[in-house]
């Protein structure tokens, strides 16, 4: 049995072991990256039992992920294997000065050919909760239809879902992705946005009219992250802030809004109560950018516990 499934293309990811142009760097260190992978492995290590549902290539790239996220501890299963088209690649651009930049090489991606048939209804019924992306319905026709029959599966069985805009502007045009998100939006259960994501799918700049504007489509939760400063919780009943932690050193941004989801999930299932879901995601988000790479900083549940001060760490 599993408590969450999700699904999604990850890549192999040539993080630089130096911040630069990649003009001008040489050495790489391969690791890998993908929203719901990031999102699946940060469940794991908080001990809830997940599930990812994708495709890959059939080739060394799909090998190294496969089992790395199998490794992990995530159901991968449902993992489909593609004779004909090649696992994604992206490579990381450091700066010292401003954000890291991503350059992605998925056209035509074995995960852009996942189709509706690759969904196994039984295996998601299991659940508790569907978590999807808005990444995935920006990759190919078929995978928008894959996401919509996802939704469809789990309202038949009773799934919460939940979804994170995760707007990635390389992929669409920002009036069809505005469009589509919104709808998925509609579908939903919880929604959880970016403040700056947020101003982009309801061009709208305060953060209570923005967290109303979501409401208004339809989930009955909103968490709405605000960088470093936390995240606001909202139902329509209620809206509650809950301050993130102070960092003296910010690593690697890339990975914490996944990070951020495995934690507000795990809370609410293990039965946290809104307000400490959203203290557990701030802490898991705070994790994941100590460290270069996206899922190598999230902690397990006895680290978690430790540094929100429930639990003593004997270290000899």
């Amino acid at each position: 049995m599993l408590d969450v499934v999700t699904l999604g293309e990850t890549m192999v990811m040539m993080n630089p072991q130096e911040s630069g142009s990649l003009k001008y760097v040489n050495q790489f260190t391969k690791q890998l990256g993908g929203a719901e992978s990031n999102f699946a492995i940060g469940l794991a290590r908080l001990g809830i039992k997940v599930g990812w549902i994708s495709r890959l290539g059939n080739d060394s790239f799909g090998d190294y992920i496969e089992a790395f996220i199998r490794g992990e501890g995530v159901d991968v299963s449902r993992v489909k294997r593609d004779d004909k088209h090649p696992t994604g690649l992206m490579i990381k651009e450091r700066r010292g000065l401003g954000e890291s930049k991503v350059y992605y090489y998925r056209h035509n991606s074995a995960a852009s050919h996942m189709e509706p048939d690759d969904l196994d209804e039984e295996y998601i019924s299991q659940a508790k909760y569907l978590h999807l992306t808005g990444i995935t319905p920006a990759l190919s026709d078929s995978c928008r239809e894959v996401v919509y029959k996802a939704i469809e599966i789990a309202h038949k069985y009773g799934l919460k879902v939940t979804f994170d805009p995760n707007l990635r502007l390389k992929l669409w045009s920002k009036e069809e992705m505005r469009r589509v998100i919104l709808d998925i939006c509609s579908k939903v259960d919880i929604v959880l946005p970016g403040l700056s994501e947020g101003k982009i799918l309801l061009e709208m700049e305060k953060p209570e009219e923005i967290i109303d504007g979501f409401l208004k489509l339809g989930p009955k939760i909103v968490v709405l992250k605000v960088g470093e400063k936390g995240a606001i919780v909202a139902t329509k009943e209620d809206k509650h802030y809950v301050p993130g932690y102070t960092l003296k050193r910010v690593i690697d941004p890339i990975g914490a809004g996944d990070g951020f989801a495995a934690g507000f999930v795990a809370g609410q299932i293990k039965g946290y109560d809104l307000i400490e879901s959203v203290k557990l995601a701030n802490a898991v988000g705070a994790f994941a950018v100590t460290v270069k790479g996206d899922v190598e900083g999230l902690p397990t549940w006895d680290e978690l516990q430790v540094f929100l001060g429930n639990k003593e760490d004997i270290e000899r």
